[in-house]
């Protein structure tokens, strides 16, 4: 049975992509933050898939990303999913040095150390999937935390890809425009969510490009809404 570890699954995109993932083939190992809400997302995806394993884990701290670690176990997976995230939306000079800090501990450190810890013990054939954003190559005003994270994960795992191709394990980075996730009702403004793609639009441009035989890489999508790319 083949294990894939996704995490920052209890909702938006991580949410669809445990659907979208869900076989009987597959032990879906999924991570989260909320309890509840993670739960919800294994009890619907339990019947149609081999097995589910709950993470709750802080990946905010090293600590917490080594907890997971350790829950994952010492068998190899066949898929890292690095889609947890944070974003803290305000002028740059209103971050505070914790903010700062969170934002690069989930978007970027996190990724870095299961990358490190999970790959080498990747068979070939297997992937590891960055779920990036648009705003891994601009910048946006009040962003800018959020950017500067996006950034050293796209910088990272462009490198990263390089390192693994010898060994036959793709690197595919996602890189999605604005997604009409909860993310939004938290933030002050505008939003015109009905001009975002949705979740499940990411989840289906994530499994295409794992369906492609071993040897094709499709290791580049972008994704947006064709009336607006926000």
């Amino acid at each position: 049975m083949k294990r894939y570890l996704v995490t920052g699954a209890s909702r938006g995109i991580g949410r669809a992509l445990a659907a979208t993932l869900a076989t009987p083939a597959v032990a879906l190992l999924l991570h989260g933050r909320d309890t509840v809400a993670l739960a919800e997302v294994c009890k619907s995806v339990k019947p149609r898939c081999g097995r589910v394993v709950r993470l709750i884990h802080d990946l905010a701290v090293p600590s917490g990303v080594s907890d997971l670690i350790a829950a994952v176990g010492s068998d190899p997976l066949d898929l890292l999913v690095n889609n947890a995230g944070i974003a803290i939306v305000k002028p740059f000079g209103e971050i505070t040095h914790v903010e700062w800090e969170q934002t690069l501990g989930v978007n970027v450190t996190a990724p870095f150390l299961l990358t490190q810890r999970f790959a080498p013990e990747l068979p070939p054939g297997s992937s590891i999937v960055n779920i990036l954003s648009i705003a891994a190559k601009t910048g946006f005003a009040n962003w800018s935390a959020y950017c500067m994270s996006k950034f050293a994960l796209e910088g990272f795992s462009q490198s990263v890809r390089e390192e693994l191709r010898e060994h036959k394990i793709r690197v595919i980075n996602i890189y999605p425009a604005a997604t009409d996730t909860n993310i939004w009702n938290n933030l002050e403004g505008d939003w015109p969510r009905d001009k975002m793609i949705s979740p499940n639009d990411v989840a289906s441009a994530v499994a295409y490009a794992l369906s492609r035989p071993a040897n094709v890489a499709l290791e580049n999508i972008s994704l947006s809404n064709l009336t607006g790319n926000l």
